[in-house]
């Protein structure tokens, strides 16, 4: 799923800066453009930034001057690096010193669009991948009387007090979490750590190192030994988050560590035994992936021992009015406002709404509505725009950007399966009788779910 962001781009060639707006534009980002690191920094000063794309190179301040001011003041917004061929030393530097990711010229077009998505979806999770603070009670949390919640809730009475291994699957923004997060203080070990990994928010280059920690010196910047993830979660709990965005080349490790729940640091001799519960979560068809050959078989198998699936906000909306005031009561003893309520003009609303970003959707439009109302009750006003026009599905048409897309999609995944045809299987001139590069037509076909023929 895209994320409509702003993304700054830095680049002093203006007609390599053209190029680069152009193509992010069509995934629906505002751009910024920038000449050198120095009018970024102003650019950031002025305008809200999800994610940056810096040229290496540039005169005034380059890419890395540009990345280590922006670690003092701007530290959660990733930075991917563009470099030539001959600067990837400098550029897997910054990867040691904070950057998102780096990228080489010449550039694939749908690999920069790849990276750049997964930048800005590693800052929509920072921002709001949660609920609640870490301080919530889950349980709390979990609200609503629906039948669809409480088959959630029943899974969790029954597994919560073992040490099983936990697959939580749902849309983005249902609250898997929260259901990850109750299992654990349910658990056998409530005292004990819950370490979480983002697998989506991770560089591929330092996965290992996140998951499995570092001697001092295995890599440039290693100045320290430092503990992993595994690690920090002994005797607790370690929640693999956004699990079906981690590398295929990645998995074998974890599957490893989490067969025989041991491992090296990486540069290290010594190994390291942790008693770990494991629990995972995703947004992605993991037997899908499976079966494309983007996620290993045995490590879904391993993983996936008691599935728990997250229903959408779509299919619990019994609990909608149960959540909305939940919301609102916190956002207005937060802001220090009396205690308001809900109109029954408004509930309709939000009850015929179809939340396409579930709950935490829906804890944005509360906190909206909580500080624009102006009276004691929020009102159909008080509501953004889209939830009070009628619905794309009242009409019976999607929206037109959605019907092109749709057809978009359709016609590529119409002309990779001929181009495959026509060289029996065959990546490589599949990719060359399509005008991509290798890498362009593997991105291509993990987007559009094609199976390897």
């Amino acid at each position: 799923m895209k994320h409509d962001a702003t993304v700054l781009i830095v680049e002093n060639e203006s007609n390599m800066r053209t190029v680069l707006c152009a193509l992010l534009r069509r995934d629906g980002h505002t751009i910024l453009e920038a000449g050198h690191g120095k009018e970024a920094l102003a650019k950031l000063k002025d305008c809200r930034v999800d994610a940056v794309l810096t040229d290496l190179n540039m005169p005034h301040m380059n890419g890395l001057e540009l990345l280590a001011e922006m670690k003092k003041t701007y530290r959660d917004i990733p930075v991917v690096l563009l470099t030539a061929h001959g600067s990837i030393g400098s550029a897997v530097e910054a990867l040691k010193q904070g950057a998102f990711d780096y990228l080489t010229k010449p550039f694939d077009p749908d690999e920069i669009r790849q990276v750049m998505d997964k930048a800005v979806r590693s800052r929509v999770l920072q921002e709001a991948e949660t609920i609640a603070a870490l301080d919530d009670d889950p349980e709390r949390l979990l609200l609503g009387d629906s039948s669809a919640l409480s088959n959630v809730r029943h899974v969790i009475d029954r597994v919560a007090p073992t040490s099983a291994t936990v697959m939580i699957t749902g849309e983005s923004g249902t609250g898997k979490e929260l259901v990850a997060r109750s299992l654990h203080l349910r658990g056998p070990r409530p005292d004990g750590p819950f370490i979480k990994v983002n697998c989506a928010a991770i560089p591929e280059s330092l996965l290992e190192s996140e998951l499995f920690g570092h001697e001092k010196g295995a890599f440039t910047g290693a100045a320290a030994r430092k503990p992993g993830r595994f690690e920090l979660a002994h005797q607790g709990t370690l929640f693999l988050d956004e699990i079906g965005e981690m590398p295929l080349s990645a998995q074998p490790k974890l599957l490893r560590a989490l067969q025989e729940s041991k491992f090296y640091r990486v540069g290290g001799t010594r190994t390291i035994e942790v008693d770990v519960r494991i629990i995972a979560a995703t947004n992605r068809d993991l037997k899908a992936e499976v079966n494309s050959g983007q996620f290993r078989e045995d490590l879904f198998y391993r993983l996936n021992v008691v599935p728990i699936q997250v229903p959408s906000l779509r299919q619990r909306r019994a609990d909608i009015p149960e959540l909305a005031q939940f919301f609102l009561e916190r956002f207005a003893q937060r802001n220090q406002r009396g205690l308001l309520s809900i109109s029954d003009a408004a509930l309709a609303l939000l009850s015929s709404y179809p939340w396409p970003g579930n709950i935490r959707e829906l804890e944005n439009v509360i906190e909206r509505a909580s500080l624009l109302t102006d009276g004691p009750s929020v009102k159909p006003e008080d509501l953004p725009d889209e939830l009070r026009r009628p619905s794309d599905d009242d009409s019976g048409q999607e929206p037109l950007r959605e019907r092109i897309r749709s057809a978009t999609r359709e016609l590529e995944t119409d002309a990779i399966h001929d181009a495959l045809d026509q060289t029996g299987g065959n990546i490589t001139k599949a990719a060359k009788l399509l005008g991509l590069s290798r890498r362009g037509l593997q991105l291509k076909m993990k987007e559009l779910n094609i199976e390897r023929v």
